[in-house]
């Protein structure tokens, strides 16, 4: 499947984006008791209703942001995709994603998505986006009957797909992942998943339609484990593992006599059928680490209000991320936007405003750095700019969404105040005092 790629001049804007953030999100590396506070940080992640990762990792001193947005489309019946993946404060990325605009032995109209999540390893999350599409495309056939031949399709697909994982699978040996597919048709959009990546279908400004994570205290989920030998503690199964379906995990898959569906963790999608309407304006797919940050209605609201700006697919799937970066999310993000015919199209007037905003948070920025007796630190200006009533802030996203611009602008000044102090320097009389690049630490 062609996918269009981000071009060189775009990657080094995106890394020099990534650069920026990464100093705005940098934090002071711990020294003794890190291993406590990190520790604490998890307890707090999950009291407040986000997931610990089931196998922690140390977190690095600075976040890694950069990425490789990319996109396609498919213009002759109006799809279009982007998609984007960021490490962030895990010391590994164990996500993965695919996209396929065209479905071999199908008619025009197909198309197929994935985002997986992976845990205790990459092994599974990539075998999902390699091996996954190729199981869904052999169990549709030529011929698929809709809605409901497709639906136990997506069925037989998952589970084995994850029979074939466990063919290959090192025995003893931990992890797994997390899977979402959304399986388009010109009449239905089919959304499969098993975990707790999620999706969120927008359709006539509203979000119409949500999946729902698989957690342990799910009633159905909940009644599974216990009949097939299981405990739940700490809302984990077996006190450990944080979904209750997924890929892989084939340590909690070896209840004997029950059939793959009603082990203790099962790799079994949960699929719906929506069909089609004029009203459908896109899908996003997404890991756990962007819904720790935003909920299904304010990335809604953003994705819809930087369409209307003209943003193409992958720019707004990595402004999405770093946004989410700058909310607080702690954990590996992938995102998936796929945008049909009636998504939001370009307008002039949300595009001047934009303009207006932009301009008037790199005013402000200038006046807080000229303003302060010595130089400011790209957090304190954030910080302060945070605590002001700044109008036409993008909806859901607020300020997080422009730290890029509010960088950049800071960036720009510490840059001219460095070569002025280098100009004084050349010249005759004592340097005098002033900021420079060293300001962008924090």
């Amino acid at each position: 499947m062609p996918r269009v790629e981000a071009s060189g001049s775009l990657n080094g804007r995106m890394a020099a984006l990534a650069r920026l953030l990464e100093r705005l999100l940098w934090r002071t590396p711990k020294g003794e008791g890190a291993e406590k506070e990190d520790a604490e940080d998890l307890e707090e992640e999950e009291e407040a209703g986000g997931r610990a990762p089931d196998w922690p990792q140390p977190r690095p001193a600075v976040p890694r942001c950069s990425q490789r947005p990319h996109g396609g489309a498919a213009p002759s019946w109006g799809l279009r995709f982007g998609a984007s993946a960021a490490q962030g404060w895990r010391a590994r990325m164990e996500d993965a994603h695919c996209a396929w605009l065209s479905i071999p032995g199908l008619p025009p109209g197909w198309a197929f998505f994935a985002v997986l999540d992976g845990h205790g390893g990459t092994r599974a999350a990539r075998f999902g986006a390699r091996h996954l599409p190729g199981h869904v495309f052999r169990e549709l056939g030529s011929a698929p009957r809709e809605p409901e031949g497709v639906r136990q399709a997506l069925r037989r697909a998952f589970l084995s797909a994850d029979e074939r994982l466990r063919e290959l699978w090192p025995r003893g040996d931990p992890g797994g992942s997390t899977a979402l597919a959304l399986l388009v048709s010109p009449r239905f959009l089919y959304l499969a998943h098993c975990g707790d990546s999620r999706a969120v279908l927008s359709r006539a400004g509203t979000v119409a339609f949500s999946t729902e994570d698989h957690r342990p205290l799910r009633p159905r989920e909940r009644e599974r484990i216990y009949d097939a030998g299981g405990t739940i503690r700490r809302r984990r199964v077996e006190g450990s593992l944080a979904v209750s379906r997924a890929l892989g995990d084939f340590a909690y898959k070896e209840a004997p006599g029950r059939p793959p569906e009603l082990q203790l963790v099962s790799a079994e999608p949960e699929v719906a059928a929506l069909a089609r309407r004029a009203e459908d304006e896109f899908v996003l797919l997404a890991s756990d680490g962007v819904w720790d940050a935003m909920s299904g209605a304010a990335l809604a609201g953003l994705v819809s209000s930087r369409l209307r700006l003209g943003l193409a697919p992958e720019l707004l799937c990595a402004q999405l991320l770093d946004t989410c970066l700058c909310k607080g999310s702690l954990d590996n993000m992938t995102c998936i936007l796929v945008c049909f015919p009636g998504a939001p199209r370009p307008c002039e007037d949300a595009i001047q405003r934009e303009r207006a905003l932009d301009e008037a948070l790199g005013h402000r920025v200038a006046a807080l750095y000229a303003s302060a007796q010595k130089p400011p630190s790209l957090n304190s200006v954030f910080r302060t700019l945070v605590s002001e009533d700044i109008v036409d802030l993008p909806p859901g996203g607020g300020l997080h969404c422009k730290a890029a611009i509010i960088a950049e602008a800071y960036s720009r000044l510490c840059e001219a105040s460095e070569e002025h102090s280098e100009k004084r320097r050349d010249g005759p009389g004592k340097t005098i005092n002033s900021h420079s690049n060293a300001d962008l630490e924090v």
